[in-house]
Order: structure tokens, then sequence, then C-alpha cells
């Protein structure tokens, strides 16, 4: 089993935590977790992109000149494709890009996730992050003592709403809940803050 520290919001290891082999120490596989952050983007995306075809741009119902003995090439409209302002091929229409993947693969995929924090040194476990009130100020300290220089990703079990406000306006920092993350956020973050509740919590989800 993997073990880690479990540091306080200064920075200071108070205790260590064993992992489960079962979540945090799979073997990662980088097809899944490509698979599954595509997924998640393709599912992103609006669709709402449209262009008009030959058919549907107005005018281009007359020939623009006879077709032989003016020497220029052969046209039969000026919303042709070839011309400015003309028709576009293979343009693009409206559609939905989402798709699903088994439940297996994303289980798969986010373990895997999970694993390779662990794997690059990249997950800070807390005992507990609670804060009176809204405070950008608090949460740039504590940052700072988790010597968290770059982006990162602080996984709750629970919503605190001090914590979230407090952590929105720093550059580079977002919140999650268990019940919310998912691959793309954990890859994205260079650093992954989780509390030891939510740990317990995430084993218990995935294994």
């Amino acid at each position: 089993m993997p073990k880690v520290a479990v540091l306080n919001v200064s920075g200071q290891q108070v205790s260590e935590m064993e992992l489960s082999d079962n979540v945090f120490g799979v073997e990662v596989n980088q097809h899944v977790l490509y698979e599954v952050v595509k997924n998640q983007l393709a599912n992103k995306r609006q669709g709402t992109q449209s262009a008009l075809t030959r058919s549907e741009v107005r005018g281009g119902g007359r020939k623009p000149w006879r077709q032989k003995g003016t020497g220029r090439a052969r046209a039969g409209t000026i919303r042709s494709p070839l011309w400015s302002g003309g028709g576009v091929i293979f343009a693009p229409k409206p559609r939905d890009y989402r798709y699903t993947l088994p439940k297996k693969v994303r289980r798969l995929a986010m373990k895997s996730a999970l694993t390779s924090k662990v794997n690059a040194n990249e997950l800070i476990v807390l005992d507990e992050l609670q804060l009176n009130a809204p405070k950008t100020k608090d949460m740039v300290n504590i940052l700072k003592n988790l010597n968290v220089e770059k982006k990162a990703l602080i996984v709750m079990a629970e919503k605190n709403e001090a914590v979230i406000k407090s952590a929105n306006n720093i550059p580079g920092v977002e919140t999650a809940l268990v019940n919310t993350l998912n691959v793309y956020d954990i890859l994205k973050f260079d650093k992954f803050i989780i509390t030891k509740d939510a740990v317990e919590k995430v084993e218990e989800v995935y294994a």
C-alpha cells in the first residue's frame, strides 16, 4: 500500500496514511486516460457552429456569363465555393458531440489518474481544511505553507462555502467535491490537494 504524509494547514506532518492499492496503486493506463479526457472534452462542446452551403447562400440564380466564347473559366453561379461570398464546401452544421463510455472504463481512468498523482508526488493530504470566514489571504497562506506554486485542485468531502469562496479569486486554483471529481480536472492541475476524510470517501466510492 502506498503511504503518504498527512499535513496540517501549516504544512507540518501530523501523521501518515496508507492509501488503498485498489484506488491509488493501480497500473496507470495511458490509453484509457486519453479516451476519457477526449470524451469529457467532446461532451463539453456546444456544437452550435453553422455555415451556409452553396444551396443556402442568397443569390446566384443566374449564370454569370455564357458558357463559351468569353475566354474566362466556365461558371454556373456566383455562389460557388470557389467565389468570394460563395457557400462553404462540407459546411459545419449544429450537431451533438456527446457520447458515452463504459462505466468500467471511466472507473479505471479515475483510478489511473489518482495513481498518477501519487506516483508523481503531486498528492497532498490534509488532516482538515476549515476556514472561519471567506478570506483569500488565508487560502494563499495555506497554499504557500504547502509549497504550492502552480495550479492546484482542492478536493473536499463536503461543501464548505468559506473554502470555496477563499479559493475562487486565486488564479489556477479550483475546488471540487468527491462526487464532482473527474479525470480531466485531476490531470489538468499540478497539485492535487485532498482532505483526509475526502480520501476515505474516494476509496469508498472507487474501491
